[in-house]
């Protein structure tokens, strides 16, 4: 695969334009407003907080070396993370990917990390933002919890959220990543259990190195905005080749000529390709979002980054 050509990086979040024309409605100003911009903080200190309630000791493992980056791969002896693009196709229907090959000496090393180091809703900053925030090496979007009051949301072994809805990934301690149904747990009986990050987006595009059935019918939220997520996109998903073994995939999309966007079969397709046993879709769009080195190296198809809630990352 091809040496990455890195953009430079814009830090700007954009504003949609159909919620632009929803905030100039007179009525529903107001509540379009609390709905999608006034921050709702519940922790104001998100490093604190984990500092004092954490389940799991993160292991950084034993390198004898500092990490360092040779190109596009980054390692310190255990853990190593190889980034590349790939682009297919031609004319109207170029496809262009990126992908983060991730080896990882402990499962903690992959860690989350909350714009502005807060929790609540409509709490946002670009994912390059929160990396650079957090020393990560390495960042995607994750699942842009803040939109949503839903989800059980599990970080770095603490419980922020406790609100079954749908199909969710879970990162355990061991190394193993499961699919499972929210609505068949708790957040506490997955933290005793050994989880040490949940996701809450979807749907699962990939289970037992196959295509799921179905996943270009699945509607992620019922609320306001995102009820459909079919059709040639910007994406971003994480599969599970082996344990502590992952693939992280950002899709750009929207732009004639340079990539058009995936289907979420195309999704999983690529993930099947790149060996994965279980892959899952996250938030995608202007979102989709793969940081390296103090660059991001895909093209948001905003023009620029869009603000999310959330990352997953590899720190330095």
């Amino acid at each position: 695969m091809p040496h990455i050509t890195r953009p430079r990086r814009v830090r700007t979040a954009l504003l949609s334009g159909g919620l632009a024309l929803a905030l100039a409605v007179g009525g529903a100003t107001a509540w379009a407003a609390d709905r999608f911009l006034i921050e709702h903080v519940e922790i104001s200190d998100v490093s604190a907080y984990e500092a004092e309630n954490s389940t799991a000791t993160p292991t950084t493992g034993s390198a004898s070396t500092a990490g360092t980056v040779d190109g596009d791969t980054y390692s310190d002896g255990e853990t190593s993370v190889t980034v590349s693009q790939v682009v297919t196709g031609s004319g109207d229907d170029t496809l262009t990917y990126y992908v983060a090959d991730v080896v990882l000496a402990d499962a903690t090393r992959l860690r989350s990390a909350f714009a502005k180091d807060q929790f609540g809703e409509n709490i946002t900053e670009t994912t390059s933002g929160i990396a650079e925030d957090n020393d990560a090496v390495f960042a995607i979007n994750g699942d842009y919890y803040g939109f949503r009051d839903t989800g059980i949301v599990i970080r770095n072994g603490v419980v922020y959220r406790d609100s079954p809805a749908r199909t969710g990934l879970a990162f355990y301690a061991d190394g193993t990543v499961r699919v499972y149904d929210e609505t068949t747990t708790s957040a506490d009986e997955l933290l005793a259990d050994g989880v040490w990050n949940t996701l809450s987006f979807g749907p699962a595009i990939v289970e037992d190195g196959a295509t799921v059935d179905g996943i270009e019918d699945v509607e992620i939220d019922t609320n306001v905005g995102n009820h459909s997520i079919q059709g040639e996109q910007p994406r971003t998903a994480v599969g599970v080749i082996d344990d502590n073994h992952l693939v992280f995939v950002v899709v750009d999309g929207r732009a004639d000529g340079y990539s058009r966007g995936a289907t979420l079969t195309e999704l999983a397709d690529i993930m099947t390709g790149l060996g994965a046993e279980t892959a899952y879709n996250l938030d995608g769009g202007g979102s989709s979002t793969m940081y390296f080195d103090g660059d991001v190296v895909n093209q948001p198809s905003n023009g620029g980054e869009r603000g999310t809630s959330d990352i997953l990352y590899i720190g330095e």
